[in-house]
């Protein structure tokens, strides 16, 4: 089932969320739902925050070439356990911040470990993409969005967009 997205600045992005400590039915049928409305937006992650539920559960596909396979990874408390001195620079965007768009230095590789939806631990070395994904995703969970890593000023000024897209919907 496809879900609304919660639109930046709203209070429930700024929440740290909790581990998942069972990975229950209902847990796995949020992930569904996530990945629906991922592929919807259309976007490659979406965090459990976005749609207002503060659980460490994160959805993402990076595979973007036309006619390849998808790839759906369903994370149960992501962790980067190491990351590469090397840097990537993305113009990064969110689901939950639509339209606006900012560059981002994050580590070109890293090394997570997370859950998946039948509770059996995975590890998995990302890069590029992939691992600017995994992080910017793993950051909603802290309560961090991409524009905490850009200037005060171009942060403000995203956020008043933002706000007033969000007074233009209220409107209906």
């Amino acid at each position: 089932m496809k879900r609304n997205i919660l639109i930046h600045p709203d209070p429930r992005l700024k929440k740290i969320c909790a581990p998942v400590a069972d990975i229950t039915d209902a847990l796995r049928a949020l992930a569904d739902d996530m990945l629906e409305t991922m592929y919807d937006a259309p976007g490659i992650g979406l965090a459990a925050p976005q749609l207002g539920v503060t659980d460490r559960l994160i959805v993402l596909d990076c595979v973007k070439e036309e006619g390849a396979a998808p790839r759906s990874l369903v994370m149960f408390n992501p962790v980067v356990l190491s990351s590469s001195d090397e840097t990537n620079v993305y113009e990064e965007g969110c689901l939950s911040i639509p339209e606006q768009y900012g560059e981002v230095t994050r580590p070109k590789v890293v090394d997570v470990e997370w859950m998946d939806r039948d509770g059996n631990a995975q590890r998995e070395t990302f890069d590029e993409l992939w691992a600017t994904c995994v992080q910017h995703e793993i950051d909603h969970l802290q309560g961090k969005l991409f524009i905490d890593y850009l200037k005060p000023l171009r942060r403000q000024m995203i956020t008043r967009k933002m706000q007033k897209l969000k007074r233009e919907m209220a409107r209906g």
